[in-house]
C-alpha cells in the first residue's frame, strides 16, 4: 500500500509538473487566413505559377489514360498543396505547420 501510495504522489507530481499540451486543428489555422493567399479553383498553372513562383515540389502525376481517369498533378508549396486536373486547379489543401497540429496526412509520395 505504501508504495502504491509513493507511485501516485509521484505520478501527481509529474501531471503537474508538465505543461499542458494543446493540439492545434488545422482547419482553425486555415480559416484565419485570407482567401487570397491561396490559388483558387480554375487557375491554370501558368497563372499560379506566376502568383506564387515555382513550388518546392512537383509530386508524381496519378491517374492518366491507362486507368480511364484524368491526370492530377500536386505541387507542394510551404504552406499549401495544389491539386491539379490537366492544367486547372481543382482544389488546395493546406499542409501542416508542426507535428502537434491535426489535419491532413502528408501526401503520398
Amino acid at each position: 500500500m505504501k508504495r502504491y501510495l509513493m507511485s501516485l504522489a509521484v505520478l501527481a507530481t509529474l501531471a503537474a509538473a508538465t505543461p499542458a499540451l494543446a493540439d492545434t486543428l488545422l482547419i482553425d489555422r486555415a480559416a484565419d487566413k485570407p482567401s487570397a493567399a491561396l490559388p483558387v479553383r480554375g487557375q491554370s498553372m501558368q497563372q499560379v505559377q506566376s502568383q506564387f513562383g515555382s513550388p518546392a515540389e512537383q509530386l508524381d502525376a496519378r491517374g492518366g489514360q491507362k486507368r480511364q481517369w484524368p491526370t492530377i498533378n500536386r505541387w507542394v508549396y510551404p504552406q499549401f498543396t495544389v491539386y491539379f486536373e490537366k492544367q486547372k486547379v481543382i482544389d488546395v489543401v493546406a499542409n501542416k505547420a508542426a507535428p502537434n497540429e491535426i489535419g491532413p496526412k502528408p501526401p503520398i509520395r
